[in-house]
């Protein structure tokens, strides 16, 4: 299934590696801040209820 990478079978594999790990972390950094938001965003909204 896998084609023959010859002598850039290393450089092609860890290229992959690297960015399959760069995906994994954005998306658990924007999963991360949009907790975050979320919350700073109900906050707000209770404080605005809670002031009329």
């Amino acid at each position: 299934m896998m084609p023959d990478l010859g002598k850039y079978a290393d450089a092609v594999l860890s290229s992959y590696a690297v960015s399959l790990v760069l995906l994994a972390l954005i998306a658990w950094l924007s999963l991360r801040r949009s907790k975050r938001i979320k919350r700073e965003l109900e906050e707000v909204e209770t404080k605005v209820k809670s002031n009329g």
